[in-house]
């Protein structure tokens, strides 16, 4: 089972880093991706990824932050983590018109640089999108990176299924165990295993049995068991598929 988004390099893991990736190995993890919201968060989650061999990263400036995006120094620093061996996608980007800690002309600019940045090196788009489906459609519409997901999946299926058409991949967290969830389970009940990942967001967005806790990696189970509860499948077959979705999404 892979855990296809995490941010390890939070402060909330700072203190017991190993226990909580020990946790997720004794839980069958094979694999995390380990993300970053900031330039330096990827310096973190590259050092991460430099310890644990079955750890990898991404690299990139999400929404709320695209206000401090420097194109002139942290495009080309962008390009150094592509290079890195451990560095598999850029992100998290995207745009967030839910707080809008950045402006919306901005964001966009930013999503677009660093979306067209991803296309340039050959690498996958973790994207983040928060009300803001039909912006961040027509910047990927425009850019056409081969390969994004849209990271944390709250839309519904009429919202994203031109997404999934184009080839690229939704991904689920703990939201859809949540009992006010119900549209969200017909997302995942439409959309196709073979176009799905699953994540924890650790350490949000702590799955409903765990709701109030710090979130981890060794929670992702209960995506994979709520998945398999909606579709009416075996838990085996929705490790197995998404697992391969995210060894092909990240080439690890």
């Amino acid at each position: 089972m892979i855990d296809s988004h995490c941010h390890l390099a939070d402060p909330k893991f700072a203190s017991e880093m190993d226990a909580v990736i020990e946790r997720a190995n004794e839980a069958g993890l094979t694999n995390m991706m380990t993300i970053a919201d900031t330039m330096e968060e990827g310096l973190t989650c590259q050092k991460i990824a430099e310890k644990y061999d079955h750890i990898f990263y991404t690299a990139g400036v999400h929404p709320h932050h695209a206000k401090e995006f420097d194109f002139e120094k942290d495009l080309p620093a962008l390009r150094t983590h592509s290079s890195h061996k451990k560095c598999r996608a850029i992100g998290e980007i995207g745009l967030d018109y839910h707080y809008m800690n950045s402006p919306k002309d901005i964001q966009q600019r930013v999503f677009e640089a660093q979306l067209a940045l991803a296309k340039e090196g050959h690498l996958p788009a973790v994207v983040h999108t928060r009300e803001s489906i039909a912006d961040t459609w027509t910047i990927v519409k425009h850019v056409q990176p081969k390969k994004i997901v849209l990271h944390c999946c709250t839309e519904k299926w009429e919202d994203v299924k031109k997404f999934v058409d184009a080839g690229y991949l939704l991904s689920f967290t703990g939201i859809i165990t949540y009992p006010k969830s119900a549209d969200l389970r017909d997302t995942v009940k439409m959309c196709p295993l073979e176009s799905m990942m699953i994540e924890t967001d650790a350490p949000y967005l702590a799955p409903e049995s765990k709701r109030g806790q710090r979130n981890e990696p060794a929670f992702v189970k209960e995506v994979a068991e709520c998945i398999a509860s909606v579709k009416g499948i075996d838990l085996s077959e929705v490790d197995r598929v998404t697992s391969q979705n995210a060894v092909e999404f990240f080439g690890i």
